[in-house]
């Protein structure tokens, strides 16, 4: 079991840096029209949800949100796990000639980034995909960077990070966890 290292953040540093990100979002993008806001199950899906609040707020409309999940595309999945089932029934978001906004709680390898490329592509072909995430903790194994970043935590490979939502764990916040050693 890891044991917490270190309180990165709390509700108002999270709700901060989702803010920060949500104007950096219509900045980028001259506003909101024609983007769809796409939460990476579990947790980047409550991300994307505040998001999308933040949005409403700023520009006076919501945007269209989705969720996304992913195992279907993941390419670290153990043999034992058994094969994943694809399920459509929410992906049958239309993101043809939109601008996706993938929204996930960390950045760590790029594997789950590429995972959600894929998924993205398999539903239809977008004019622009970015990728916002809470923490990017480094390490990367694939290319890939996000266009919008709440926080950068240089961590150690024996450490990881947690973001809290309300809907799993009760509270909004990230913690950093040193993962033991037996």
């Amino acid at each position: 079991m890891p044991e917490i290292k270190a309180k990165i953040t709390d509700e108002s540093g999270v709700r901060r840096a989702l803010m920060r990100i949500s104007h950096e979002i219509t900045e980028n993008n001259k506003g909101i029209d024609g983007i769809v806001v796409v939460g990476i199950k579990r947790r980047g899906v409550n991300l994307a949800q505040i998001i999308c609040d933040n949005l409403e707020k700023i520009e006076g409309v919501r945007p269209e949100m989705s969720e996304l999940d992913i195992t279907f595309y993941r390419d670290d999945l153990e043999k034992s796990e058994g094969i994943p089932e694809f399920c459509c029934g929410e992906n049958s978001l239309d993101v043809n000639g939109k601008k996706v906004i993938l929204v996930d709680d960390v950045i760590y390898t790029g594997r789950t980034a590429r995972a959600a490329l894929e998924a993205i592509f398999s539903l239809g072909r977008p004019s622009k995909i970015q990728l916002a995430v809470l923490v990017d903790r480094g390490h990367r194994e694939l290319p890939i960077r996000a266009d919008y970043v709440g926080k950068t935590i240089p961590t150690s490979k024996s450490e990881t990070v947690k973001v809290n939502t309300p809907e799993y764990d009760g509270c909004l916040g990230v913690d950093l966890y040193e993962i033991s050693k037996k």
